[in-house]
């Protein structure tokens, strides 16, 4: 029997073509390096000039408690919004004011979780 591709097939010998295989292999293996790097090289990301900033000495309650109202913000604008527009974009409005409304109970939830934790903190004291 006759095969037509010997075994293993002929490579190209150009040196040209081979130098250019290694220029492209080369510019890859940067550009993956770049967009990909070890994660023990991974730099901190840190915004240079962040544009809102959370004073570190904020106490939880009073950070979910703006947490609460903003997210009923956010619901009543979508729910206001769904009023205006028909379709799936309704649709979409409708499911950001359901989605804020959840994670606005999740939010209230965890005030009761840090009032009760302070409850237990005071009688133990």
């Amino acid at each position: 029997m006759f095969k037509a591709t010997p075994n293993p097939p002929e490579t190209d010998t150009d040196p040209e073509a081979v130098l250019e295989a290694e220029k492209l292999k080369e510019a890859a293996d940067r550009a993956f390096a770049h967009y990909f790097p070890p994660a023990h090289e991974k730099p901190a990301k840190r915004r240079k000039h962040p544009l809102f900033t959370v004073s570190p000495d904020i106490d939880t309650e009073a950070l979910l408690a703006n947490a609460s109202e903003d997210l009923l913000s956010i619901s009543a604008i979508a729910a206001d919004l769904a009023d205006d527009v028909e379709g799936s974009r309704r649709s979409v409005a409708l499911a950001l004011s359901r989605m804020a409304d959840g994670v606005q109970l999740l939010v209230e939830r965890a005030l009761d979780h840090n009032e009760a934790l302070q409850m237990q903190m005071r009688a133990k004291v």
